[in-house]
């Protein structure tokens, strides 16, 4: 097997993360906030690429998981990427470009390092469940915010939220965040036990070197095995439910739901819910004939396709 050659991290070319590795600490950077640092396909290969350097690089300590700017730590998937029309129309492509969201979300919990989140500011749907795999967070007093989006937006947040979020503040809560679809602010996401601490933003690094510093001042082995042991749970919930929860996200990716929640996100225009739960009553579809488009709602004229009349 090739041994993976650990290089500093001013050698490595990424385009949408920033990654440096300075005094026993790895720090990785979600570098797009002109989208609120959404990720896409390559933010996801190279946070993977960074998590497995720092993972192996015994030079490293601790890691600690951020985000450029003041608005967003992460607000999940680009919208605009994962709603296009060579992903959602292809459920094997579907299938490979979530998949690989399920497994960087799963390795930050793998990583033998422990893992800190720096929250700066909102944690939305898939950002919030980066942050929930970390072992620790610290979230700004004035720009953080955490949310899940799942069903508002035709999707289910089972790429952690519905495995941890009970682990981390209670069945009760996990499933009003989850339910809702309501912002948690970071006062009480601290009284939940979502996150650790929260420190006015222009302390965060501060908060953040101190919290490393602690456990830099300790033995490494026992810090990775106590790591292992004190997932248990997460790593259990998540490998009861994971692996089917892809195939269901998969096998849906076409539903009316699914298309309805994407495309009114995308078009910025109030999502037809009513009309979804009409149109569940009723499981007439039909297919073009010109086009061969289906789950098309019996009774339309044309195609919303190709425009062609049926």
């Amino acid at each position: 097997m090739t041994m993976l050659r650990l290089r500093p991290s001013g050698d490595l070319d990424f385009k949408e993360i920033l990654y440096k590795k300075e005094n026993w600490v790895a720090r990785i950077t979600i570098n797009r906030p002109e989208a609120f640092n959404s990720f896409t396909t390559v933010t996801i290969s190279e946070l993977q690429e960074a998590l497995l350097d720092a993972s192996r690089d015994e030079n490293v300590a601790v890691v600690v998981l951020t985000a450029a700017g003041k608005k967003a730590f992460c607000t999940g998937a680009d919208i605009n990427e994962f709603s296009s029309t060579h992903i959602k129309n292809s459920t094997h492509k579907y299938r490979q470009v979530v998949g690989d969201v399920f497994d960087t979300i799963k390795f930050i919990t793998e990583c033998t390092k422990p893992t800190i989140a720096l929250v700066n500011g909102a944690a939305v749907g898939g950002g919030n469940e980066l942050q929930a795999a970390c072992d620790l967070a610290i979230a700004s007093e004035e720009n953080a915010y955490f949310m899940q989006v799942g069903p508002k937006v035709g999707s289910v947040p089972a790429g952690g939220a519905t495995q941890w979020l009970p682990i981390l503040v209670g069945e009760r809560r996990a499933k009003e965040m989850i339910y809702l679809c309501e912002k948690v602010d970071p006062h009480k996401a601290l009284e939940w036990g979502l996150i650790n601490q929260v420190v006015p933003h222009d302390k965060l690094d501060e908060a953040a070197h101190e919290m490393c510093q602690k456990i830099i001042e300790k033995f490494p082995e026992c810090m990775r095995y106590t790591k292992v042991q004190t997932n248990f749970w997460k790593d259990l919930s998540w490998n009861l439910t994971a692996p089917h929860a892809l195939d269901w996200l998969t096998l849906h990716v076409k539903s009316r739901e699914t298309r309805e929640g994407m495309t009114s996100f995308a078009e910025k225009r109030p999502t037809e819910y009513m009309k979804a739960r009409e149109q569940s009553l009723r499981s007439e579809t039909i297919i073009c004939p010109a086009c061969d488009a289906d789950d098309i709602p019996d009774g339309f004229a044309y195609c919303g396709y190709c425009g062609e009349k049926i």
